[in-house]
This record gives C-alpha cells, sequence and structure tokens, in this order.
C-alpha cells in the first residue's frame, strides 16, 4: 500500500513538474518568434538614417538650414526626424520619417547642452537611451553619424563605450565631424569606419573657437584605427566655427562623403557629386 502511495506521489510529482515547465517555456517561445522576427526585420531593412548631433548649447534646430540646403541640391528629399533627450533619459519628439525614406536625418539633441568633459559622458548615455529607441523602432541595420563640434566627441565617446551593444546587428558606416576638438579614447573605435574630420579655416590658425591643431589631434584617436581616416579644411566664407554646419562647402563634402549616391542626384557627369574648394586634404590613410 505505501509503494503505491509513493508511486502515485511520484507520478503527480513528475505531472506537476511537466506542466510547469510547459507553463515556463510558452513566454520563452513567445520571446524567441518576436526576437527572431525582429532580427528578420533589421536584416531586410533598406533604412540607413543619417544621425546627427549638434554641439554644445545647441539644440535640435541646429541643423535645419543644413538640412534644407541639402535637400536643394538631391533629388529624392529627406525627411527629418528631431529627438531632445530630456535630464531623466524620456525623448521629446518633432518631425517625422516619411514613409519609404530610406535615408532620412535623425537630430539627436539634449535638455542638458552644456559644455565639459563630464557632461559630454551624460550627454553621450542620454544619446544611447535615443539610439536604442531608434534602432528598436525602425530596426535599421546601418547608419552614417555626423556631428558638429562637441558632438564629434559625444559620437566618439559613445563609439567607444556603447557600440559594442548593438555591433553585432548595427554597423556605423561613416563618421563625419565638423570642427570637433578631439581628446578622448580609441580602443573599441570600429576598424571597419570611414571617418572624415572637417575643420573650419577662418584664419592659418583655428575656425574662431577650435584651434587647428585641436581639430588635426583626431589623429591619435583614428589613425591606424579605421579603415580611412581623411582630414580636409574649408575656408572662405562661413568658415568660422558656429557657422560651419551652413557652408556651402560642408554641404557637398556631406552629399559627396556622408550620403548615399543615389540616381537622379544632382551629380556631375563622371557620376560624382560636386566638391568644393578646399584649403588642403591632408590624409587619407590605407590600415
Amino acid at each position: 500500500m505505501l509503494n503505491k502511495k509513493r508511486v502515485s506521489k511520484n507520478r503527480l510529482l513528475l505531472l506537476g513538474t511537466f506542466i510547469f515547465l510547459i507553463v515556463l517555456s510558452i513566454p520563452t517561445f513567445f520571446w524567441i518568434k518576436s526576437a527572431n522576427h525582429d532580427l528578420a526585420e533589421r536584416k531586410k531593412s533598406q533604412m540607413s538614417p543619417v544621425i546627427m548631433i549638434p554641439g554644445s548649447s545647441a539644440t535640435t534646430e541646429r541643423f535645419n538650414e543644413l538640412v534644407n540646403l541639402l535637400n536643394k541640391d538631391t533629388f529624392k528629399k529627406h525627411s527629418l526626424l528631431k529627438i531632445q533627450v530630456k535630464k531623466d533619459g524620456t525623448l521629446k519628439y518633432s518631425g517625422k520619417i516619411n514613409r519609404n525614406d530610406n535615408e532620412p536625418f535623425i537630430v539627436v539633441g539634449f535638455e542638458n547642452n552644456h559644455d565639459g568633459y563630464a557632461n559630454i559622458k551624460k550627454q553621450a548615455g542620454w544619446f544611447d537611451e535615443a539610439f536604442a529607441q531608434l534602432s528598436q523602432q525602425y530596426k535599421f541595420n546601418n547608419f552614417k553619424a555626423f556631428g558638429h563640434s562637441n558632438g564629434g566627441l559625444i559620437w566618439t565617446y559613445w563609439l567607444e563605450n556603447y557600440y559594442d551593444d548593438y555591433s553585432d546587428e548595427i554597423r556605423i558606416k561613416k563618421l563625419m565631424t565638423l570642427g570637433t576638438p578631439y581628446n578622448l579614447n580609441r580602443k573599441k573605435i570600429p576598424q571597419n569606419l570611414d571617418v572624415y574630420s572637417v575643420s573650419g579655416g577662418q584664419n592659418y590658425e583655428s575656425d574662431g573657437l577650435v584651434p587647428e591643431s585641436s581639430v588635426a589631434a583626431g589623429k591619435y584617436i583614428f589613425q591606424n584605427q579605421v579603415k580611412h581616416y581623411t582630414t580636409m579644411t574649408v575656408t572662405g566664407a562661413d568658415a568660422q566655427h558656429s557657422s560651419l554646419p551652413q557652408n556651402k562647402q560642408v554641404v557637398q563634402l556631406i552629399e559627396q562623403y556622408l550620403l548615399e549616391s543615389t540616381i537622379g542626384d544632382n551629380t556631375q557627369g563622371n557620376g560624382q557629386r560636386p566638391r568644393g574648394s578646399q584649403k588642403k586634404q591632408d590624409q587619407k590613410l590605407n590600415n
């Protein structure tokens, strides 16, 4: 009699364990199914946004004129989405990404947009909040990056400290910085990255705010680390630091090096976008 009770108890225990494992596996099954669906969506995505970060004291409106100038020069227009990251990490959206726009501009700015290295590190963390939501919402598998002034430092710090979380599924193709005073690290910068560092030459020493030698210090971060590292200096009208984002030569450099080449763009007969006059193109290193 005791043996029968024990056998019955063991059977109930096994049945209960089996039911428990089935119940436990149901959410895991749906989670795996959802994750696989997201991964499939990301792999087939055609979107390759240009994500822009303005410099200190600038808002999400900083690149309005730049985007307008770029849209005048390109056959296919780029929509504009702006995101302000609040101090608590919440996001405030304005603008939108138009349907079938595979290369939209996305500007990410910060409620706390003050200068200083400690604040740049905070802004990189806030930017990561925005990037995580953007990548989840739009499922893109690659993107291009643009940063003006300290926006370039935010990009560099983010690449060094946060990009590893996304690199298996999302590739950064190109980084262009404009008037960025480099002074950060390099250990985790992606090796397959094309980097373009553009400085303004209001005079022979600076763009009126950032010394040219400070911009040139980017070579200590990117040289012999990324696939290509190119430095350029623009001169003439609007070569002052705050005017650089609407400088006509900078607009042409973005068209030529950052945007995807598409049929119907206003290109020269050889298929290349028009190039602005430059004081120098210092170096292009093949590592």
